[in-house]
């Protein structure tokens, strides 16, 4: 199943289809798998981002509170005990740790080989709520990138493609409605002309693709 739908994203994408129409349900498919998968998929996006400079040691000059967009911190909780305050780059961290802790766990992401089992799983309550959580958690982590890294990685020519995943991702979140309006406020500046494009593609208009 992955494969399948992974494959319908980068076909459609590929063949010079809209963005709108690459995060779009496939006609016979699972809408919870379809989330399943992209929660995967955005992730590895955001991880390979952040590993290009989870090395520096300026990373170290953040102290707890420190990083986070303007006018807001992100505590960390593991879900076992009260939040606590960390810095940006260290909350990072441990926001990616957990995601992979949570699709390696396969009571949680079963194996893709048994699709019946999977379709299970991915279409509780539960599932729903922890996809809730990993789509909140990696857009905190585009918050932070674009707060505090974002010259960083201009300087690395990586900018284009920290875009084009960042608008990947809100197209998907705005097509399935996964993100609290309240989350998107530090990065209005940002996620307004991506929504603005979506709606616009979405009604037949002739914003860029």
């Amino acid at each position: 199943m992955r494969d399948r739908l992974h494959g319908y994203t980068k076909r459609t994408l590929g063949a010079g289809g809209s963005m709108n129409e690459a995060v779009a349900l496939p006609p016979g498919e699972s809408c919870a798998g379809w989330v399943a998968v992209h929660a995967i998929d955005f992730y590895n996006d955001v991880s390979t981002i952040w590993a290009v400079m989870a090395t520096d040691p300026y990373l170290n000059s953040f102290r707890p509170g420190e990083g986070f967009p303007s006018g807001v911190e992100y505590r960390w909780s593991d879900g076992t005990g009260e939040a606590i305050s960390v810095s940006a780059p260290v909350y990072i961290e441990k926001v990616l740790l957990w995601i992979a802790e949570q699709i390696n766990d396969e009571t949680k992401f079963p194996d893709d080989d048994d699709e019946a089992e999977s379709l299970r799983v991915f279409q509780t309550p539960q599932f729903a709520a922890l996809c809730g959580q990993i789509f909140r958690r990696i857009f905190r982590v585009y918050g932070i990138i674009y707060s505090s890294f974002f010259g960083t990685l201009e300087a690395l020519d990586m900018a284009p493609h920290l875009n084009t995943c960042f608008k990947h991702f809100m197209f998907f979140c705005t097509e399935f409605g996964l993100l609290p309006e309240r989350e998107l406020e530090p990065l209005e500046v940002l996620v307004k002309p991506i929504r603005k494009q979506y709606y616009a593609q979405k009604q037949g208009g002739t914003a860029m693709k």
